[in-house]
């Protein structure tokens, strides 16, 4: 694959029927199943697998021994931890297989989320904009844009920018400051975040 304008290392599988974009990285043991496409400047770790039909979106980093199943679908920017976990059926049996996408449950990781090392997504809850899973939280619902989720199961604990920075309590106003970048965020009805320093759907300038 030389005449690519990707990167793939010669231990990875990639199979027929894959779109991967322009500067995309797929390291050790990796395997890329038939239907996937991937944006660009994307970079897979070792031993990852993308399974059939999956949709990865531009500039996502995907850490050692994590599956993408299908029914999975990551948004630009996401980043996924090391070892974290996706699932696509909620009730598996060996004995009475689902198999196919009829059985899937669908979970969108959304722009710029991060999921930290150990995480699992248990499938049919999507993850919102800019949120951060903890290390090892277990999510059951569906979370909100921004929030900083924990546990077991996880629960929300706070809010964080699109920086990465925890937010502060909010004032009055429900104003929250990002302590990194002094973005400011506005909170409404203890449950919505907007940031309100730069458009949702753009990426930060370098």
């Amino acid at each position: 694959m030389n005449d690519k304008k990707y990167f793939v290392h010669e231990s990875a599988y990639v199979d027929d029927n894959v779109e991967i974009g322009e500067g995309t990285k797929i390291w050790h043991f990796s395997h890329i199943q038939t239907g996937a496409r991937i944006g660009k400047k994307c970079v897979f770790g070792q031993n990852v697998n993308v399974a059939n039909n999956v949709k990865v979106g531009n500039f996502c980093k995907v850490q050692n021994n994590v599956s993408i199943y299908e029914g999975v679908e990551l948004e630009d920017y996401v980043f996924c931890g090391p070892s974290m976990v996706f699932t696509n059926i909620s009730n598996p049996r060996c004995e009475f297989p689902q198999v196919g996408a009829a059985y899937y449950l669908k979970t969108v990781v959304g722009y710029g989320a991060s999921i930290g090392a150990n995480a699992t997504i248990v499938c049919g809850h999507d993850i919102g904009r800019f949120a951060f899973i903890a290390a090892g939280a277990v999510v059951t619902t569906n979370v909100p844009d921004y929030a900083l989720m924990a546990g077991v199961p996880a629960k929300r604990i706070g809010w964080m920018s699109r920086h990465g920075s925890k937010l502060p309590e909010p004032d009055a106003d429900g104003i929250m400051l990002c302590p990194k970048s002094g973005w400011k965020y506005q909170l409404e009805n203890d449950s919505t975040v907007t940031c309100l320093d730069w458009p949702e759907d753009k990426a930060v300038a370098l």
